[in-house]
């Protein structure tokens, strides 16, 4: 027999679940368009819809049986056309005022997701993908490549999931965890029409982000969708030649090219954009790099997010020193380009992106 033949069951698990129309869609990837759309094909008043959302998202019930206000044959087709399920948490790990939870998907396979507590409200990093393929040099993420998409549900629930152990309501959501959001477009811009309508979870758009290693056609493409949520931009350095060197999407779609494409999102929504900037000793934390970001972000409406690094043992980068941080910060400051140092979280737990995810698969 050819060996061809004794393909593993995990292989075969996932080769099932990602073929079109062998997975039933899950109640969670419904907006409530879609969801007024199917009650009206059941020949059922679209109403319903709205009254199911306020018993998904508001009260938040684990089972269909608990809803008492649509009649029990409507039910059971529910139960049989789109099932209530969830993630899996597995193991959830904390430090002062940040949780980070991995989940298990329906595969078997393993995501994360970050609550940070601050003073404005719960703030949740969720992902889009199981792994990545962008290859960004400094990331864990990215170290192990994309497995496949998240569906639509498997985001929402992360945020149910985490405010149902964390016995409080998430207020700002950042679409910045394991996986490319840009590369999921469909699926992520669904999550986020799910998470802001009044009858969801009731979440302002300007409180969602979605971030992006800089995805061209996408960021034109973002800059005409309907809502008024916020574009983040992982830059990390300021020429091609460096960014070339730690971040492969460069090769694809050049520094140059991808701020023409933020330009012209910015002027065009009339909204500030966030740029990324990981601190990564002796790559891109000279005081040369610092005045050529001031440059290159010169009368754009935006930030600078500066970030120190979060080591992790399996990349060999290591985070910039405070010092250098800090004059960093200051030469921008002095070129009048707005900048924060991000607050550093769970300095005590797998704080890098993806490393929760990869500890638990690769033991």
């Amino acid at each position: 027999m050819i060996n061809f033949f004794f393909v593993s069951m995990e292989f075969f698990f996932i080769l099932i679940y990602n073929n079109i129309g062998c997975e039933k869609m899950n109640i969670y990837d419904k907006n409530l368009e879609e969801l007024e759309e199917y009650f009206l094909n059941i020949n059922e008043k679209k109403f319903k819809a709205k009254q199911l959302y306020k018993w998904l998202y508001q009260k938040k019930i684990t089972s269909y049986d608990e809803v008492t206000d649509i009649k029990k044959e409507i039910i059971n087709k529910l139960k049989e056309d789109l099932p209530l399920e969830t993630v899996k948490i597995v193991k959830v790990e904390k430090d002062k005022d940040v949780n980070k939870y991995l989940f298990r998907l329906k595969d078997h396979k393993h995501i994360e997701a970050v609550l940070m507590k601050h003073d404005y409200g719960n703030s949740i990093c969720v992902s889009s993908q199981v792994g990545c393929n962008m290859g960004c040099k400094f990331c864990e993420s990215g170290r192990r490549k994309k497995v496949r998409n998240l569906t639509t549900s498997e985001m929402v629930t992360q945020l149910l999931l985490v405010e149902e152990n964390l016995g409080s309501k998430i207020s700002h959501v950042v679409i910045m965890g394991i996986g490319e959001p840009f590369d999921n477009y469909e699926a992520v811009m669904n999550f986020v029409k799910i998470i802001n309508n009044p009858f969801g979870l009731q979440i302002g758009s300007r409180h969602i982000t979605i971030s992006t290693c800089g995805i061209v056609p996408k960021i034109y493409e973002f800059m005409n969708f309907p809502y008024q949520v916020n574009l983040a931009i992982s830059l990390h350095a300021p020429n091609n030649e460096i960014r070339n060197k730690i971040m492969p999407i460069n090769q694809v779609y050049p520094i140059e090219e991808m701020i023409k494409a933020v330009k012209k999102y910015s002027d065009k929504t009339n909204r500030r954009v966030t740029f990324e900037y990981i601190m990564l000793r002796d790559i891109n934390d000279s005081m040369t790099c610092a005045k050529e970001l001031s440059t290159l972000l010169k009368g754009i409406n935006c930030y600078v997010n500066i970030i120190p690094y979060n080591e992790t043992e399996n990349i060999s980068f290591r985070r910039s020193e405070v010092f250098q941080i800090t004059k960093f910060y200051d030469i921008l400051k002095k070129n009048n380009i707005n900048v924060t140092i991000r607050r550093e979280f769970g300095s005590k737990i797998s704080a890098a992106c993806g490393q929760l995810r990869s500890k638990k698969e690769e033991l």
